[in-house]
């Protein structure tokens, strides 16, 4: 128990595990796509549990437990050296980098090229624009 309390357990059915979402590439899991109120409301300590959808990925069977060990903003994570590996680039796995989002001079929010199109943006930067989880 922490001191504010019992740890909380966050489920996470995988519809698709390409590894970009938690990000398993590189040194550390994050997640920085999709999940927006998991992002929001886990505190360090609380742990996440991924299972596979019932249709799809692992079929329903647990894929990851994960302890969420700190929480940083999308600029931290942007421009933190121990992360410049998780920024999409060309290769099978350089692809499936999560470290997508970044301000520009003008404080505007850009999306790197990546597995998320245009149309994720305003659900991955929803509820919890400022924070991200290294695991």
């Amino acid at each position: 128990m922490s001191e504010r309390g019992a740890y909380k357990l966050y489920s996470y059915v995988l519809a698709h595990d390409s590894g970009f979402v938690p990000n398993s590439f590189g040194s550390y899991y994050t997640l920085a796509c999709c999940k927006p109120k998991i992002r929001k409301n886990t505190k360090i300590g609380d742990w996440i549990v991924g299972t596979g959808s019932k249709r799809n990925v692992g079929n329903v069977r647990l894929i990851y437990v994960i302890g969420v060990t700190k929480k940083i903003t999308f600029e931290q994570y942007a421009n933190d050296g121990r992360f410049t590996s998780k920024i999409p680039s060309q290769g099978v796995i350089e692809e499936g980098g999560d470290n997508v989002y970044y301000r520009n001079a003008n404080g505007m929010w850009i999306q790197r090229v990546s597995y998320h199109a245009k149309e994720h943006v305003a659900h991955d930067l929803s509820e919890s624009i400022e924070t991200i989880l290294p695991f």
